[in-house]
């Protein structure tokens, strides 16, 4: 590819529904022909289109072959899968909206109406939530609700969460709280009769982050069913032609989601895996979690699926991450549960914001310390990053390339 920083490399992509093109398989087993002992694959996270994926991996994979020890030979791939942006700039893009709900373009423009023109009765808010659950193909059954248990779900996919469902008013009103209770205390609150007596208006503020969060679901629910569905079988066919290859993945984001959900498309038996490297991952902290402390009786999404992996889990997380320490909360909490919804609750925390939590023996290093004593060979690992992550999405740096070669065990 043009402008790629390394050799071989190959992309891999695919659909909504975790379909890849024909070939994709015998492309990555054939590099095994080449000489290539491991492949590093990165997934990206919201990124809206393969050029901009393609110029994040031409920027991490850069320093590799200065760091990779003699007689391992790395190729490596981009998966690209259609994401969107997800950021926490307050003015929604509703092109890339639409795009990312293929066949609801009239749905989305409706949604733009509504708030462009804040109308400021019960009804307009009605229509809203209604829009909402059409964008997402959301039934309205409460059987199908998310309930506070921090990450567990069904393999099609994350249950659907209580603000799809809920009175309209109630969690518009909710989420405008809360982004003014996240902005702090030197922000000024929107008056409750900024819009008029009723002070309904306030709360367009609020829907216009449900949007961003229903958007938000239908990534979540996409990433999963891709990793899944698409890239897990993947590997397993790519073990069956070329046993002896090691696969390393990377996720960054909603890509880190991706890449974990993988291990649960594993088939039975598959050690093709040797190593994940989870950068600022967009998933519940809880994930992996045999037991929830808040619920004993239950686990995480991908509870000791890290035991599918011949080496170890990295979650790498840092502080300065608002993406995860604000907006991840809001989009994982209960819009219809106030004492969750308003203030700090464990429960909704994400591995990018804190590490991999509740699983007993995980490693938890500084940068510093996880670049001078090297990664544990296996289990899970948590690596404070913030000493070069600034932000979401700053992970091109070295000292980054350095952790996955050193987890994957073919650092210098």
């Amino acid at each position: 590819m043009t402008g790629m920083s390394v050799e071989p490399y190959r992309e891999i992509r695919f659909d909504k529904d975790g379909d890849g093109a024909a070939g994709q398989r015998e492309a990555l087993a054939a590099t095994a022909g080449q000489g290539v002992t491991d492949l590093v694959m990165f997934a990206h996270g919201w990124n809206n289109s393969p050029s901009v994926a393609a110029r994040l991996y031409a920027a991490f994979f850069a320093p590799f072959p200065g760091l990779v020890r003699s007689g391992v030979r790395v190729g490596y791939v981009g998966v690209v899968w259609p994401s969107i942006m997800f950021s926490d700039e307050p003015i929604l893009d509703f092109a890339s909206v639409a795009a990312v709900h293929p066949g609801k373009g009239a749905v989305v423009e409706r949604l733009a109406v509504l708030l462009r023109e804040q109308p400021e009765d019960e009804a307009a808010f009605g229509e809203f939530g209604e829009l909402l659950r059409v964008l997402t193909d959301t039934n309205g059954s409460a059987a199908f609700v998310e309930r506070p248990s921090g990450g567990a779900e069904g393999s099609a996919g994350p249950p659907v969460p209580d603000f799809l469902l809920g009175d309209p008013v109630a969690v518009c009103a909710m989420f405008a709280d809360a982004l003014e209770e996240a902005a702090g205390p030197g922000s000024v609150p929107t008056p409750r009769d900024a819009f008029g007596g009723s002070g309904l208006g306030r709360y367009w503020k609020g829907a216009r982050e449900a949007l961003r969060q229903a958007t938000y679901y239908t990534m979540k629910r996409r990433a999963g069913v891709v990793g899944e569905r698409g890239l897990g079988p993947l590997l397993g066919g790519v073990a069956r032609s070329s046993p002896g290859l090691r696969v390393h993945l990377v996720g960054h984001s909603m890509g880190a989601r991706l890449v974990a959900y993988a291990l649960r498309g594993l088939p039975d038996g598959v050690r093709t895996v040797g190593s994940v490297t989870l950068l600022q991952g967009a998933f519940s902290h809880y994930a992996f979690a045999a037991s929830l402390p808040h619920e004993p009786g239950r686990g995480g999404a991908l509870r000791d699926l890290q035991r599918r992996v011949d080496g170890p889990v990295v979650g790498c997380y840092s502080r300065h991450d608002t993406s995860l320490r604000v907006f991840y909360p809001l989009a994982s909490r209960l819009a219809r549960d106030a004492d969750s919804l308003l203030g700090s609750d464990r429960r909704w925390g994400a591995i990018g914001h804190d590490g991999i939590q509740a699983v007993p023996g995980t490693a938890a290093l500084t940068l510093a310390g996880a670049l001078r004593g090297g990664i544990p060979a296996a289990g899970c690992v948590s690596v404070d990053t913030a000493e070069v992550v600034g932000e979401h999405s700053d992970i091109c740096h070295p000292q980054l390339a350095r952790l996955v070669t050193s987890a994957g065990r073919i650092g210098r």
